[in-house]
């Protein structure tokens, strides 16, 4: 870790410049020796951050989406190409550059912050050892060294020997507690921010190798954080758990204010609109006007979630325009010409593995077109067999009643009576 800290040592003046700015202001409130003043210094450090990263996080969730959405055509490429890998791989480049989308984006906020993370932990450690770095002078890493959050130096991590947590004036069980709990924390709020990505913002209606990789890594990643975190420095846990509820945060509005289309985030923000457009027969705020107009323009394409949220609002006695607002209606007419608009839509084309699996049974189809042949061929037969029968039935039940029906022969002048 050492080693690949060093790699970014050009950023540790910037880093180390940053945290001494907020040191000077917690200071003068905290005391300059204090953790709190230290630890404060870090966790602003990871605000702004990511108040920087806030593009890169739009275009990870855009990134994200549109991989998701591609999920079907790719594997479509892999079915048709997969004994060519060359030009499965030059069909999903293609595929990637005309609908726009960079697999690599869903990876930039992590990406961006690895300079940063390493530098922060290249300067804990000189801090740990006593030297100076940055614009951090002999007086600041000794302020530095003695501070502690909760008994634990910033600089102390969990596999420290007892004596070097002693240099640091702290207790080895002390150092242990503060780190452990830190951890588990650091890795919960990993798993919480995946499972809450899982569960609430993803279309359901798509089911690919795509969504089985992004729950596994959602027990993967909180693992690989809980290994990693007993190397790491109290100040380095600080940042790396600030961060993690920073995002965890950051994707909680997101999923509330702008969810996936198919997702449950998408089905409960449209229950909410519903009610706010219930209660003040209108549509509040040009973001929600926008997801109206969005969902009108859609017509029959719409989702089930979306399909609801129209009926929705029929039923409430509101139809959906085109710019996005609402308009007044009585609920019947509302909810009739809702009806109407459902029954016009188009049925969905069947899915290629259907019609596969329909083109696949000509036998059945060959045998049942032989079968019908044999019946038509037959039925004259049948046909005369049965008018033969008939008159046998016929005069079989007239004997038995004794009484003669339909056209009778004239008597003979010799019959008797």
């Amino acid at each position: 870790m050492d080693t690949i800290a060093s790699l970014f040592s050009f950023i540790t003046t910037p880093v180390s410049w940053i945290i001494v700015q907020f040191h000077k202001l917690y200071g003068a409130m905290f005391g300059p020796d204090t953790g709190w003043a230290w630890g404060l210094s870090i966790v602003s450090l990871v605000v702004l951050i990511r108040i920087c990263l806030i593009p890169l996080f739009v275009k990870q969730i855009k990134s994200t989406r549109n991989m998701q959405a591609l999920q079907p055509k790719m594997k479509a490429i892999q079915e048709r190409y997969k004994n060519d890998k060359q030009r499965q791989s030059e069909e999903m480049m293609k595929l990637y550059k005309e609908t726009g989308t960079n697999p690599l984006s869903s990876c930039l906020p992590i990406l961006a912050q690895s300079p940063f993370f390493f530098a922060l932990y290249h300067v804990l450690s000189k801090i740990a050892s006593g030297d100076e770095i940055g614009v951090l002078n002999k007086s600041l890493v000794d302020s530095a060294r003695e501070a502690h959050i909760f008994g634990a130096p910033i600089a102390a991590k969990f596999m420290d020997d007892p004596g070097k947590v002693e240099a640091l004036n702290a207790s080895l069980v002390d150092v242990r507690i503060v780190t452990a709990i830190m951890i588990i924390m650091m890795s919960l709020s990993q798993f919480f921010t995946q499972r809450q990505l899982m569960q609430k913002n993803v279309d359901l209606t798509v089911k690919t190798p795509y969504m089985q990789q992004q729950k596994m890594l959602m027990y993967i990643f909180p693992i690989i954080f809980a290994v990693m975190g007993i190397n790491f420095p109290v100040g380095v846990l600080v940042y790396w758990l600030t961060t993690n509820v920073w995002t965890m945060g950051q994707q909680m509005y997101v999923i509330n204010q702008n969810p996936t289309p198919g997702s449950k985030a998408q089905d409960h923000y449209l229950q909410r609109l519903v009610k706010s457009v219930t209660a003040h027969g209108e549509v509040r705020g040009r973001r929600r006007r926008s997801v109206v107009q969005a969902i009108v323009a859609k017509g029959p394409d719409r989702n089930d979630n979306e399909r609801k949220f129209i009926s929705a609002l029929a039923k409430a006695g509101f139809t959906a325009q085109a710019d996005g607002s609402v308009q007044k209606v009585d609920p019947a007419t509302a909810e009739a010409e809702n009806a109407a608009a459902t029954r016009r839509q188009q049925p969905k084309r069947q899915p290629k593995a259907k019609r596969q699996a329909g083109a696949a049974q000509p036998s059945t189809a060959k045998t049942s077109l032989e079968k019908t042949s044999l019946e038509k061929t037959d039925a004259p037969q049948d046909a005369t067999s049965n008018q033969q029968a008939k008159p046998a039935a016929g005069a079989a039940r007239q004997a038995k009643s004794g009484q003669r029906k339909g056209q009778q022969r004239p008597k003979h002048p010799s019959s008797k009576k």
